[in-house]
């Protein structure tokens, strides 16, 4: 409600602005809500930067702006940064300080009279174009079913477990409350009352799929003493155990936190002791983020549905037995355990301040980065066929950080029935400036149909965002120039080629030194290390010049280059008796060819 999220501008934009901030450009929506928290210890509600400066005039939003529920700290600041709407109300207690603020001089008349405008309009927008609709609640319930099929992700399918044969569904054995009462949505704000909800017990009835079924696990209890024995000796018996396993609503909801990534013992006992009297044992899971897999490898399958709807039970079933082929990929990264995650450190911070160290480094970045084991990679995601890649081409090997590049991939289904594959484009800097950049990040995906043996071509287009960082000194995205690696995968481990575009940067002056530059920064700046060459022979001549062998072995070159490397040009004078007229010349003639 209060804690300030502490995050540098680099890390806002690059991270967690841009679902935002695709949202509001293309989707153009009416209303937008601010959160509860301070960022950087301002009030979302009470911030200018976030309300007006970036939502408003950096991204074009001409909606109204609705406080989360009790998120209003201070209703006439809020005003004043661009909160229109409070929610709920005050019973008029905030009514009345706006009315005193506008008396006082406080707030200015035009300011309110812009907020109302903008309410309105929205109000106006709604009865205007009000229409009567159809609500076909069978179309939607098995519309979700196709979504959740689209959604669901194949983690692991050892010796191909699956797809099941209907023809030995009276040999399966679903173990698992969630295969009768499925955990489909989440809790708080984020439950629905649904139409229906359909099981997987039920669309497995209603295909005439006579499976066998035993409870297993109580999501209530900790422990089970006489679900367990009677699951594991059902086990024994069936030639595959389906086990329907998760996260309980009491263990992920609104207003709380995770305190780790563990799913209930209960459970993870359950798929251990069946696991060593079946061999043949498939895990489907209910939850809304990762959970750690201390099994992982005594099983045979596991398939990843989240929250998936109320035609959650369809869609499994479909999965399972093959009627639909698997073709959803992870947007998040499974790490081993939870220690693992970037934030463990600093989360959830000392209940005032939460700091975002990890600055970019969050999710597959981070993994990326350290070179870090992982459960399951970001991007990952089986079918039952197989995708080829091939013929990766780009429109231009050199382009302008202002021109678009079409980039092409064939992909052929090389098995034996008809899938899905979704295609992802990561980029890579290679340029070498001083600029700390990821391993690689994806820019692009598209999603591809294939029938056995049919290829495709799929194209995808690049901007400069795509190969730009959030560059503070400019306030600008800034793509340097220099080359970038094109790498089209399967998952951001799973890479099948790789091209590389050189992109030469349209921006001016973004690179300026002075007197605290190190040499460093400048070798690795093209032109500024042309200027620097001159600099560099002094000092070398100076430092390195008539030794004895004594001293060459105790100041060797690479200590001195080092050196170098590190040296503010403030020290050339001490190094090389420049002098401050001489360094103050240095870096004004230096920038003006940098500004060129």
């Amino acid at each position: 409600m209060s804690c300030s999220s502490n995050v540098d501008e680099r890390t806002t934009r690059e991270i967690y602005f841009p679902a935002f901030e695709k949202t509001v450009k293309e989707g153009k929506p009416d209303t937008v809500m601010c959160s509860y928290n301070r960022i950087n210890g301002v009030f979302a509600s009470e911030n200018k930067w976030l309300l007006t400066d970036v939502l408003r005039k950096g991204w074009g939003f001409d909606g109204y702006v609705v406080s989360d529920w009790g998120a209003v700290n201070k209703r006439v600041e809020g005003l004043v940064a661009g909160l229109d709407l409070e929610m709920p109300d005050s019973g008029g207690t905030t009514d009345r300080q706006i009315v005193e603020a506008v008396k006082s001089g406080k707030l200015k008349q035009s300011v309110l009279d812009k907020t109302v405008e903008r309410i309105l309009r929205i109000v106006f927008k709604f009865v205007d174009g009000k229409t009567e609709g159809n609500f076909d609640k069978e179309a939607h319930h098995k519309l979700v079913a196709e979504i959740a099929k689209e959604s669901m992700v194949l983690l692991k399918n050892e010796k191909n477990i699956l797809p099941l044969k209907e023809k030995d569904a009276e040999s399966i054995l679903f173990v698992g409350e969630f295969a009768k009462t499925p955990r489909y949505e989440g809790g708080g704000s984020a439950h629905i009352n649904t139409w229906k909800v359909t099981s997987a017990l039920d669309a497995a009835k209603a295909c005439g799929l006579k499976v066998n079924y035993v409870q297993g696990y109580d999501v209530k209890e900790k422990k089970d003493k006489k679900l367990l024995p009677e699951a594991i000796e059902a086990s024994k018996k069936a030639k595959t155990v389906v086990i329907f396993a998760g996260l309980p609503d009491s263990y992920e909801s609104e207003g709380y936190d995770r305190k780790d990534m563990k799913m209930p013992q209960n459970q993870d006992v359950l798929i251990s002791e069946i696991a060593k009297v079946n061999k043949n044992v498939v895990v489907v899971l209910h939850n809304g983020s990762p959970v750690e897999m201390p099994w992982v490898n005594d099983v045979k399958g596991i398939l990843e549905s989240y929250l998936a709807g109320e035609s959650v039970g369809t869609a499994q079933i479909d999965l399972l037995f093959g009627k639909a082929n698997p073709c959803g990929k992870l947007a998040e990264t499974f790490p081993v355990k939870t220690s693992d995650n970037p934030t463990f450190l600093n989360f959830p911070g000392n209940g005032h301040d939460v700091n975002y160290a990890e600055g970019i480094y969050i999710g597959y970045r981070y993994y990326d980065k350290k070179e870090m084991k992982v459960q399951f990679p970001f991007g990952h995601g089986l079918s039952y066929t197989t995708f080829e890649y091939s013929d990766l081409k780009l429109s231009s090997k050199n382009i302008l950080d202002t021109d678009k590049l079409e980039v092409s991939v064939k992909v052929t289904n090389t098995g034996k029935v008809s899938g899905k594959e979704i295609v992802q484009l990561y980029v890579s800097e290679l340029t070498g400036t001083h600029e700390d950049r990821p391993v690689k990040e994806l820019k692009a995906f598209t999603k591809v149909q294939l029938n056995p043996k049919e290829s495709k071509v799929v194209t995808m287009t690049l901007d400069k965002r795509s190969f730009a960082f959030w560059n503070t000194e400019i306030g600008d995205w800034y793509a340097p120039t220099g080359e970038y690696l094109i790498s089209a995968g399967a998952s951001c481990t799973d890479i099948r080629l790789k091209a590389k575009v050189n992109v030469t940067s349209t921006a001016k002056g973004v690179f300026k030194i002075n007197e605290n530059t190190v040499l460093e920064e400048m070798l690795e700046h093209p032109v500024a290390a042309k200027c620097a060459e001159p600099l560099v022979k002094s000092f070398m001549d100076e430092m390195l010049g008539d030794r004895s062998e004594s001293e060459k072995e105790s100041v060797s070159d690479e200590m001195m280059l080092a050196m170098l490397r590190s040296m503010p040009l403030r020290a050339l004078r001490s190094f090389i008796n420049m002098k401050d007229e001489e360094v103050v010349k240095f870096i004004e003639e230096t920038n003006k060819e940098l500004s060129k």
